[in-house]
């Protein structure tokens, strides 16, 4: 005798929704490119005394959405590969079966249409740069170009793609004269060039054992443990350039300093990927709760909520 298990529909519609947000990955980015986004934009509305309408709204959701599209595009191409590995498998909704590649495909695809649709309705330089993070997030992960796999466009790839693009969006949306918020952004870009020299050393003996020819492959974990280093300490140095200059209102740096003694006071044992961290890994989690504490307090302070 055999027994036919059925799945009751709505179950199986439930684990296509969870299955399609685990694709997204949003844990992974959502918390960098909310402040990212908002502070670029917050940063134009300050110094050109302009009005907060809607349109960064408009670009902090485009701007998910391409990040999203980013983690998907990426886990749709490598699922043979993360098939491999049990815990890549696992985490891989289409490694493990859960989506088909065509459910994939489709998800991914149209979540660049609709991100796509938000930058041109935020308008002028939102599509520009918009359609570039876009067209970044496609060949960052797809052959041939495939820029995560070559040595430097990797690193340069990513820290624009997860950070410089981001904040510009934000900023451009109102105001296309950066002025010393261009060390802002180059602060962001120097602290997401940090954050992938880490991910890479993290990943270094699998990229190697798997042919890839990233730079942390090309140039060893010292010389890459060096670069990541620098690029966190030139973020500070920039930043600090930034402050001094008048990038921000005064009263963020109580904001700032209180956010920083708060969480100094628990120990962060994992980075963003969930890893157990090590050295500058500590760093990520309370930097970016800082970063959001900050942006959301800037935002509710403009908006007459403080």
């Amino acid at each position: 005798m055999t027994t036919d298990v059925r799945v009751a529909p709505g179950s199986e519609t439930q684990n296509k929704i969870q299955a399609i947000l685990k694709l997204t990955r949003w844990r992974e980015h959502v918390p960098f490119t909310i402040p990212l986004t908002v502070v670029g934009g917050m940063l134009a509305i300050y110094h050109n005394t302009l009005v907060l309408d809607a349109r960064l709204l408009l670009v902090t959701v485009a701007n998910i959405l391409a990040m999203c599209f980013a983690f998907m595009v990426n886990d749709v191409v490598d699922a043979p590969d993360d098939a491999l590995t049990p815990r890549k498998k696992a985490r891989n909704p289409v490694s493990n079966g859960t989506l088909s590649i065509n459910e994939a495909n489709l998800v991914t695809y149209g979540t660049l249409i609709v991100a796509f649709a938000l930058y041109m309705l935020a308008g002028g330089w939102a599509i520009v740069i918009g359609g570039l993070t876009l067209g970044l997030c496609y060949f960052y992960s797809v052959p041939p170009l495939r820029l995560k796999a070559r040595p430097v466009t990797d690193v340069v790839s990513h820290a624009l793609m997860l950070s410089g693009l981001l904040i510009m969006v934000g900023y451009f949306t109102y105001d296309a004269d950066p002025g010393i918020a261009w060390a802002v952004i180059a602060a962001a870009i120097a602290f997401s060039a940090g954050g992938q020299f880490y991910n890479q050393i993290d990943d270094y003996e699998g990229d190697k054992a798997a042919g890839l020819k990233n730079t942390v492959v090309l140039i060893g974990k010292g010389a890459t443990m060096i670069l990541m280093y620098a690029c966190l300490l030139s973020a500070f140095v920039l930043m600090g350039v930034a402050i001094a200059g008048g990038a921000f209102p005064p009263w963020l740096g109580t904001v700032l300093l209180v956010s920083v003694f708060v969480c100094l006071l628990f120990v962060w044992e994992t980075d963003m990927r969930g890893n157990p961290a090590e050295a500058s890994g500590k760093v990520q989690k309370p930097a970016l709760l800082v970063a959001n504490m900050v942006a959301l307090l800037w935002v509710a302070q403009v908006l007459g909520w403080l």
